[in-house]
């Protein structure tokens, strides 16, 4: 596995700590985000920020969030990703008051990430 592959992969602590954080529970089924039928039936997964492929997000708790598969598809694959990713961005900020969007991307020369 690549350092880049690896630094955006959520180890087993980092899951750990998303899942205590974030209460074994769907962030968006916790705000009764656009909910149906379908939505917090299944596993929950933990879901990217920013997405580990083409934007690098790195596999640490600030870039991460529980998700259940409906909500999950939706934001990677859905109409609704800005809205969604708008209140992603509001969820994570409320746990970390010092996040900042720059440091959740991998860059080989460490200047950006944490």
């Amino acid at each position: 596995m690549s350092k880049r592959s690896n630094a955006c992969e959520f180890s087993a602590k980092e899951r750990k700590k998303i899942h205590l954080r974030d209460n074994e529970t769907c962030i968006f089924c916790r705000l009764g985000y656009r909910m149906s039928n379908e939505a917090g039936i299944g596993d929950l997964q933990i879901m990217h920020y920013l997405g580990r492929g083409s934007k690098g997000g790195l596999g640490i708790e600030q870039n991460g969030g529980l998700g259940c598969i409906y909500h999950h598809q939706m934001l990677d694959n859905g109409l609704y990703h800005d809205e969604m990713h708008t209140l992603f961005r509001g969820y994570l900020k409320s746990f970390y008051p010092d996040w900042d969007e720059s440091k959740l991307v991998y860059d080989k020369w460490g200047w950006t990430n944490v």
